[in-house]
């Protein structure tokens, strides 16, 4: 499991930014959210890592 947290906001992100943030369950600054440690989790995570930190 990976867990993911927001830490910068989405309003300066582009439209296929904040899609992917949505799809990952992260809607406020702070966040955090445990995810499936998967192919697809690590491939929006890679799309939007400016924006996330992973905790664990």
């Amino acid at each position: 499991m990976l867990k993911v947290r927001l830490i910068r906001s989405a309003i300066r992100g582009t439209p296929k930014q904040r899609k992917i943030l949505a799809a990952l369950g992260l809607r406020r600054m702070y966040q955090e959210k445990e995810l499936k440690d998967d192919a697809s989790a690590r491939g929006m995570i890679a799309m939007v890592r400016h924006m996330l930190k992973v905790v664990e």
